[in-house]
């Protein structure tokens, strides 16, 4: 549907539609099972019962999608019309406030040797010796050839790199070379008018490695998703929704931000996710509620890590359901199979909670049941025309 069709029909209530996102929950069979199959998931098997579901594709068949574009999709926008550099989410997820003047990119602190890079993660350091790290930086360099460099930590191995200074361009390739075992990259420019950018960010590159020089595994940065700020409607202009976000990961704070969701704090576990839900339950209409380390033990190869995290959101259901979200969505921005411990292309378990619902046969919460789902198999961007619909909160089209 044309997102001017949908936005045409939105109509305001007071009905509350939450959108649980267990990142990257799709997984591959290891010795017969996924992960979403080894998992005693008694309560969400329960609400499978009773409601329907399907999968979805984050973006087309066949295309893995970043963290970025595969939430986008969710939130009801066409990943492939929005394109959004990682760099901007890492930096509004982290607070800092864009200028016209900003580049931004994300950060990997990473570990090398001699010829290659070895650890793209640093063994996902502590943050609190990143933050160490990234006011060594930035005390170091505060500019390069007078442009204006702000480092700002994350969480773990990650943190955010803002250039602003006149006349710089996005345009630029990652610096990182993606896999363990090949050669540092340097950026490299996409367009013609990035030249100059690229020198700056190369340059950083350079002094940041004679700074960590000592330090170990974090002795190098690989550095990517750089852009510029994009121009993108509010799920308020488009939907008419009052939006919060709870997520604990910068990178998804910041997406949220840009869609214009109210970032709320809340603590590192799902239970604490819940109660934040709870303690602002009055305030908002459309709640995001993001769990981060499926995804993260997924691309760690972690199979059994990954099943204990989904459990966990098992054992959060009964205090979501005892809120009485008018719809709640259960899904995932896109597959991470700890077998590849990668993101992946494969479909993602899409679960409508609601009362307005014809209920399928399935009865179990995994990837193999669900692809007996009554709702099929649809791409991720139609999903809210189902959570608005099954919210009452679309008028009819035509007369």
């Amino acid at each position: 549907m044309h997102p001017d069709i949908l936005t045409s029909l939105v109509t305001k209530t007071d009905s509350k539609i939450v959108l649980l996102v267990m990142d990257g929950v799709g997984g591959l069979p290891i010795d017969g099972k996924t992960e979403l199959e080894a998992a005693n998931t008694p309560n969400l098997d329960r609400l499978v019962e009773k409601n329907v579901c399907g999968f979805t594709d984050s973006i087309e068949r066949g295309i893995t999608a970043g963290s970025g574009p595969g939430h986008l999709g969710l939130f009801g926008y066409d990943p492939t019309e929005y394109e959004i550099g990682r760099g901007v989410l890492e930096a509004l997820g982290v607070g800092l406030e864009m200028t016209p003047r900003d580049v931004a990119a994300r950060g990997n602190f990473a570990t090398r040797d001699e010829t290659s890079i070895t650890d793209r993660r640093a063994g996902r350091i502590p943050t609190a010796l990143n933050q160490k790290l990234c006011a060594k930086i930035a005390a170091a360099i505060p500019k390069v050839d007078g442009v204006e460099i702000i480092v700002h930590s994350g969480m773990e191995h990650r943190f955010v790199v803002l250039f602003r200074g006149d006349g710089l361009d996005g345009r630029i390739a990652d610096a990182d070379p993606q896999q363990v075992g090949l050669p540092p990259k340097l950026a490299t420019a996409l367009a013609p008018e990035a030249e100059h950018t690229v020198e700056i960010v190369n340059t950083f590159i350079r002094k940041v490695e004679e700074v960590l020089k000592d330090e170990h595994p974090a002795n190098t940065i690989l550095l990517r998703g750089f852009a510029k700020y994009p121009d993108i409607p509010s799920m308020e202009q488009r939907f008419g929704l009052t939006p919060a976000a709870i997520a604990t990961y910068p990178m998804y704070r910041g997406l949220a931000k840009l869609v214009g969701m109210t970032l709320l704090d809340t603590g590192t576990t799902v239970a604490d996710e819940i109660q934040t839900l709870g303690e602002h339950w009055d305030a908002f209409d459309f709640f995001f509620v993001h769990v981060k380390k499926t995804d993260s033990y997924g691309e760690d190869g972690n199979f059994e890590k990954k099943v204990s995290v989904i459990e966990e959101v098992d054992r959060a259901i009964p205090d979501l359901l005892a809120l009485k979200p008018d719809v709640l969505v259960i899904t995932a921005d896109h597959s991470t199979p700890s077998l590849l411990k990668a993101h992946s292309w494969h479909p993602n378990p899409f679960l409508l909670v609601n009362r307005y619902i014809r209920p399928d046969e399935v009865t179990r919460f995994s990837e193999r049941a669900f692809a007996h789902g009554g709702l099929g198999r649809f791409p991720a961007k139609d999903g809210i025309a189902l959570m608005l619909a099954h919210a009452l909160k679309l008028k009819k089209f035509g007369a």
